[in-house]
């Protein structure tokens, strides 16, 4: 399965912006996904999955309350609200594709490139 973000950018804290994840290839509703972010100088970390289906989802301490997982499989899309941005959300953001809604880069299969979120305060 191919993916491909989009929806990032420049914003101001307290924005909320969606990125979006367009998934191509094999079936999308047949894997878990998840969104990541790296900032310069840091690790890949996690920040929500969802289950196959979408009837589950599970989020970092970090972003809980403020950003929401969700998919649409009729359109092969992955979606990340993200609400009250702060500045330290500022990375690249991925999604990622996987047999199961892990929480670790490791346990995901397919990547798509990126995008960039910056958050000014």
């Amino acid at each position: 399965v191919q993916l491909e973000e989009s929806g990032g950018g420049l914003v101001q804290a307290g924005a909320s912006p969606r990125l979006s994840c367009a998934a191509s290839g094999r079936s999308f509703s047949l894997y878990a996904m998840g969104w990541f972010r790296q900032a310069p100088g840091k690790e890949r970390e996690f920040v929500a999955t969802i289950t196959r289906s979408g009837d589950s989802t599970y989020y970092a301490d970090s972003v809980k309350g403020r950003f929401t997982i969700f998919r649409d499989n009729a359109k092969n899309t992955l979606y990340l609200q993200m609400n009250s941005l702060k500045p330290e959300d500022t990375a690249v953001y991925y999604c990622a594709a996987g047999r199961l809604p892990g929480t670790w880069p490791y346990e995901y299969d397919y990547w798509g490139q990126g995008t960039q979120v910056t958050v000014s305060s």
